[in-house]
């Protein structure tokens, strides 16, 4: 008996390394690496629910205040300005037209995100600029905004599974980087402005928050883009195309669309043909200055807070204060605006916290950033990528963390957070650009 265990464990062991082997030969990697993935991260938030995890901002004496280098598409791009130095708002004079009670876009093509992960971005891109006749498809745009892992040895579909969210400023890059097209985003906005948008022939892209039970079986706070071509002030409703549950020509009631467009301070984007700027710039009225518009967004967050709904959207008002406050560089509001929203979040009840908000929003890492509070950017990204995801493959989170090891002279740390988000994202130049600043090949 004693002979026999031994040779059971030797071949038990050898079929290990066998089925190993077998695991890493490309075809079969390709097809299993997803569910090998989602076991992993369902084991890891069973023992580690990510909805436990609180950061816990803290507020030192900050050094002296970062002044912002050209960076090449992480916005906002401006030197930061002294919180005390007033910014000037112009106000445009433009009267929008009226528009009609009820409108609905035609010639849409609808486009999904099925078989593909997070790619809710790329499918809603690729609508708005199909809309206007654009002959690519959805692959074409995340090959450029969500390219994925550089690993050789996985597919296409397999190296973009770990990059969990497309930032606005990517998609609007990529838009108007293909001839004849433009695109703008900003926060602030409001129902009729979408629905004058719709009324005058242009589909708007917003971004937003819903509840829903995940890939592994866990009911939480997920963000996710929407294409809007529809309205009807009759029924009271948005026509929406989803490219996950709800499909094409979904209604949305007014109420809950407002609810959700709130969780990402009312942001939204126009993807349009170049010629047709001017018609842009009318239908924008005021908010074709964007220190207006991040202004209006500021003081919407300002009056949400007077007046809660209930303590997650207080969450989500603090949350947006900083996050416009950040958009007009008064970065130590900001960083006191996000102090309370973190504090509020800490005292959510677990089911409710949404602990993907990092995963789509940055705001955080520049307001404690250029405020000098270089420790907080750091254990915040430390929270996020080790507490809040299965694995730490948020290239946002690991640049972010890299600027401020950076700051604080930790340069080997620095370079290797770096290098590693270039590695998840070979075209995230923001990274790119500091690798090559810092003469780190």
């Amino acid at each position: 008996m004693q002979k026999k265990l031994p040779r059971i464990l030797l071949w038990v062991l050898l079929g290990l390394v066998v089925l190993a082997g077998l695991y890493n030969l490309p075809p079969i990697h390709s097809r299993l690496s997803w569910r090998v993935d989602n076991l992993r991260t369902q084991i890891k938030y069973y023992f580690n629910p990510p909805d436990e995890a609180v950061f816990q901002p803290s507020t030192p004496m900050p050094t002296s205040p970062v002044q912002a280098t050209s960076t090449p598409t992480l916005t906002p791009t401006a030197t930061p300005k002294n919180d005390s130095t007033p910014i000037p708002i112009f106000t445009p004079t433009i009267v929008p037209t009226p528009y009609l009670e009820i409108s609905r876009l035609s010639n849409i093509v609808y486009i999904d995100q099925d078989n593909r992960w997070n790619y809710c971005g790329p499918a809603n891109l690729t609508m708005a600029l199909k809309f206007w006749g654009w002959e690519g498809n959805r692959d074409d745009v995340a090959k450029a905004i969500k390219p994925g892992v550089d690993d050789e040895d996985l597919d296409f579909i397999q190296r973009g599974l770990t990059d969990k969210n497309v930032m606005p400023y990517e998609m609007a890059d990529f838009a108007s980087e293909q001839n004849g097209y433009s695109a703008l985003w900003l926060y602030g906005g409001e129902l009729d402005l979408l629905k004058r948008f719709i009324a005058a022939g242009f589909p708007v892209v917003v971004e937003k928050g819903y509840y829903e039970t995940d890939l592994n079986g866990k009911y939480s706070w997920m963000g996710h883009y929407q294409f809007v071509t529809g309205y009807n002030n009759v029924a009271e409703l948005f026509i929406v195309q989803d490219t996950y549950n709800d499909g094409p020509n979904f209604p949305i009631e007014y109420e809950l669309f407002e609810e959700e467009w709130r969780w990402f301070n009312y942001l939204f984007m126009v993807v349009y043909p170049s010629e047709r700027e001017q018609e842009i710039h009318s239908l924008l009225g005021l908010w074709q200055d964007e220190i207006w518009a991040n202004q209006h967004a500021l003081e919407i967050a300002e009056s949400e807070i007077q007046t809660p709904i209930d303590d997650l959207n207080e969450f989500f008002s603090w949350f947006n204060k900083g996050t416009s406050l950040v958009k007009l560089q008064r970065y130590a509001e900001a960083a006191a605006a996000y102090d309370n929203a973190f504090a509020l979040y800490a005292e959510l009840e677990q089911e409710k916290r949404p602990y993907r908000i990092m995963w789509y929003q940055t705001g955080p890492y520049w307001a404690y950033f250029y405020a000098g509070r270089y420790q907080d950017v750091i254990n915040l990204a430390n929270t996020t990528l080790n507490e809040t995801i299965s694995k730490p493959t948020l290239e946002e989170s690991l640049y972010w963390r890299a600027m401020a090891e950076y700051a604080l002279g930790d340069y080997v740390s620095a370079f290797a957070d770096m290098r590693e988000a270039v590695r998840l994202n070979p075209h995230f130049s923001p990274g790119l650009f500091y690798l090559e600043q810092w003469g780190a090949n």
